[in-house]
């Protein structure tokens, strides 16, 4: 008789054998990075979407380095929004009633194209993390931490859906 616990090693075990699928036996190669910010101006962000840009952009370049290769296909941006929490704390506690926890989100598409224009893969990306992530509420810079939390996040789940 097959146990439960005998089931999933032995599919744990096949999996370990199983080639990998093609995201994960090799990374893309990132020639280009393109953020498109301007629907978040236009959505209250201002001259912040700048910012919220240039951060995404230079976080980007850190967090897929290793992707990066003269001449390789162009990661396209749009961030589509941006939206923080009204109050930055904890969430509730255990019980349905005692209400929902404060969250933050990023929402952003990603396109890579080739060097002809083809569309080589697309991924939405919705970053929701606690409005806690930006460390102490009382200081001045919170909310740009909490921004930074979101782009950092948001980050990592693209290197992750490239192969990184």
């Amino acid at each position: 008789m097959t146990t439960r616990r005998a089931f999933i090693l032995s599919a744990i075990a096949g999996s370990m054998l199983a080639a990998p699928g093609p995201a994960l036996s090799q990374a893309r190669s990132i020639g280009a990075i393109r953020v498109d910010a301007s629907r978040i101006a236009a959505q209250g962000w201002g001259e912040r979407s700048h910012e919220i840009k240039r951060a995404l952009e230079r976080q980007l370049a850190t967090t897929l380095a290793q992707m990066i290769r003269r001449g390789g296909p162009t990661l396209n941006v749009t961030v589509k929004g941006v939206w923080l929490a009204s109050w930055a704390g904890g969430g509730g506690g255990g019980k349905p009633t005692d209400g929902g926890a404060s969250m933050d989100n990023f929402d952003a598409d990603y396109v890579l194209t080739g060097v002809r224009g083809e569309v080589l893969g697309s991924w939405p990306i919705l970053s929701n993390i606690g409005s806690d992530s930006g460390g102490a509420w009382y200081r001045p810079d919170v909310d740009q931490r909490r921004v930074a939390a979101l782009i950092e996040n948001n980050a990592l789940w693209i290197r992750r859906y490239l192969g990184g």
